[in-house]
């Protein structure tokens, strides 16, 4: 399937704001199932410095200042990308978990290694008692990795409720537990502080979904925005499956990644530092169309 995606972002400042700096993550990956075929990020006012560059994760980075006063900020990228349908497994090919967790335990391995670094703590996700035991209904002794994940997924779909107003980005994981309510971002969170909470590595997957739904079905959740999912470490046969605790799906062809990492603090779409300004309206729109 091949998008075309339009993500506009418009910041209102009170007051003038005569210097900033800034990170986006705007520009689809481009590797496994993913081709992003060109991409344009168009700035107002005109950037007085920009390049682009990876991150430690391979994420497609782009860092820009302005040193021009301003009261509006515009960013809007767009990009083509073709995204191909991903190679699910049987869920009882995948290895228990418990064994996933103990072969990963100072394993000198490179794909362990590499997945090892998505275990411990991070600056929005600490692990802790209370999540592993919410997630242990779904990991009984024997269980197959990618069936306790998808089961963990599909509980936190029924357990918690869709509420833009009920958290902010600074929400800690233990509160979404007990308010049972929040957004994509909050129920990525939660899910991977569960595996983690497991000795499971996780990873926080930052992108967009389809805008439109297919032949008159429901609309995914979380599609008028950029949206955020889960990718489970499935063992080096395996390796990543991504997981959508929003919408209690697999990451399929709607999906369309832009960056992954910790979580939501290593990929948010734009974040940045400013002098002046005073109160400031952030304005969010984004339009993923079949081309």
């Amino acid at each position: 399937m091949r998008y075309r995606i339009t993500h506009t972002t418009t910041y209102l400042y009170k007051d003038l704001v005569p210097l900033c700096m800034n990170e986006a993550y705007l520009i689809p990956r481009s590797a496994g199932r993913q081709i992003c075929h060109h991409h344009k990020i168009l700035i107002q006012p005109k950037t007085s410095r920009r390049f682009e560059r990876e991150d430690y994760f391979q994420n497609r980075l782009l860092q820009f200042s302005i040193h021009k006063a301003h009261r509006r900020l515009d960013v809007t990228a767009m990009s083509e990308v073709t995204v191909l349908y991903p190679t699910i497994p049987w869920w009882a090919e995948t290895p228990a978990w418990e064994t996933l967790r103990a072969n990963g335990e100072g394993s000198l391995d490179r794909l362990y290694f590499d997945a090892a670094q998505f275990r411990f703590d991070s600056p929005a996700i600490t692990r802790s008692p209370d999540l592993a035991d919410y997630a242990a209904p779904d990991f009984a002794r024997g269980q197959p990795i990618l069936q306790a994940a998808a089961d963990l997924n599909a509980r936190i779909h029924r357990d918690f409720q869709y509420d833009p107003g009920a958290t902010n980005v600074k929400t800690r994981v233990e509160d979404v537990l007990q308010l049972r309510r929040g957004v994509c971002q909050d129920f990525a969170h939660l899910m991977i502080g569960c595996l983690r909470s497991l000795g499971i590595p996780a990873r926080y997957v930052s992108g967009y979904l389809r805008t439109a739904s297919v032949d008159g079905g429901a609309d995914l959740i979380g599609n008028v925005a950029s949206h955020a999912w889960v990718a489970v470490w499935c063992g080096p046969e395996t390796g990543w499956v991504e997981l959508d605790p929003t919408n209690n799906s697999f990451g399929g062809l709607d999906h369309i990644v832009l960056a992954w990492g910790r979580d939501y603090f290593d990929v948010s779409p734009i974040k940045g530092i400013l002098i002046g300004g005073g109160d400031q309206e952030m304005q969010v729109s984004v339009d993923v169309v079949p081309v």
